[in-house]
């Protein structure tokens, strides 16, 4: 293994992602050592060797060491390249978990970055690729990350435990960020949202609808939840539904809440109506922790500060996320 004084030492698992991304935009070489060292099954997991290998094809030079029991992670970072990219993810996470850091790479690339990223898009650990799309790409827009070729798009949906899905993402570059002022959050103007199902019943997105119309139009008429029933090869390889809902403020602020159904073989099967009236009380929940960024984006709304100009930003958060703290 080499060994650099100039790297930074760092021991467990914890905050593996973290730390390989702000390497990359840092340009410091990391070394992880003791990862899950003590545990039955050593090492990095197939998605963490996912990712590893996902930073290596949008970066240019980038030098990777592994030993042999996967305990021990030398990282120097190359130059972010960026271009047209083709990655398989692990099915283990959804593309959600490799889409947020690259949310936090991508404008700063030496090309525009266009990627296709295959796996399991929806699930209940990561964020969905359809609450990053309405959250977090209006939130790189207020800080200047915008053109034509901005966009997220679900080419084809695939849920656990077989995934098949497909998510097209591309972003052009931008070397100085506008340095933002979120202090008002503002009052909430509409609730937009989308019921998703994939080889189960098209009547299964109704009933989640209508369940999560009844809790939330105590509070506000302006309410439009879509559905969508994929079929065929666009509805991947596994069956599930899901709902995902976005309260839009008076000021532009986007604060979301999305649940899935349990996949095949895990735990008790999930009533449609359950799930909506759930998904509609954790939007409300949401919305009652506050701030000018939902606790999915934080972390993200942070790091962009940090790398913005000298100029002051501020941004009102509610309580902070365990991811983000």
């Amino acid at each position: 293994m080499a060994t650099q004084a100039h790297s930074l030492s760092y021991a467990g698992c914890n905050f593996l992602r973290q730390r390989l991304v702000l390497s990359t935009l840092s340009g410091r070489p990391v070394k992880i050592r003791k990862i899950r060292a003590r545990d039955d099954n050593p090492g990095l997991r197939d998605f963490e060797a996912s990712f590893i290998r996902l930073l290596d094809k949008i970066t240019n030079g980038s030098r990777i060491e592994i030993n042999q029991t996967g305990t021990t992670l030398y990282y120097q970072p190359g130059l972010l390249y960026g271009g047209s990219v083709e990655h398989d993810c692990s099915i283990l996470r959804s593309i959600g978990y490799y889409l947020e850091s690259l949310l936090c790479l991508a404008p700063f690339m030496k090309h525009p970055l266009r990627i296709v990223l295959r796996g399991v898009t929806n699930d209940q650990v990561d964020p969905s690729v359809d609450v990053l799309k309405a959250t977090a790409l209006p939130l790189l827009k207020q800080f200047g990350i915008d053109g034509e070729s901005f966009e997220l798009k679900i080419v084809r949906r695939g849920m656990l435990p077989g995934g098949g899905g497909e998510v097209l993402f591309s972003c052009p570059v931008r070397k100085v960020l506008k340095p933002i002022q979120l202090t008002d959050p503002g009052k909430i103007r509409r609730i937009r949202g989308m019921a998703y199902s994939v080889r189960v019943s098209p009547q299964m997105a109704n009933r989640i609808v209508d369940s999560a119309r009844s809790i939330l139009n105590k509070f506000i008429p302006d309410i439009y939840i879509y559905t969508d029933h994929m079929k065929g090869v666009n509805a991947g390889r596994s069956p599930g539904f899901g709902l995902w809902l976005v309260a839009e403020t008076t000021n532009g602020t986007f604060l979301s809440a999305e649940l899935v159904s349990n996949h095949q073989g895990q735990g008790a099967a999930v009533l449609p109506e359950d799930l909506g009236r759930n998904c509609a009380k954790l939007l409300l929940e949401e919305i009652h922790r506050g701030g000018c960024v939902d606790s999915t984006n934080q972390s993200l709304a942070l790091l962009l500060m940090t790398l913005g100009q000298q100029d002051v930003s501020k941004v009102l958060l509610g309580p902070l996320s365990p991811y983000t703290r």
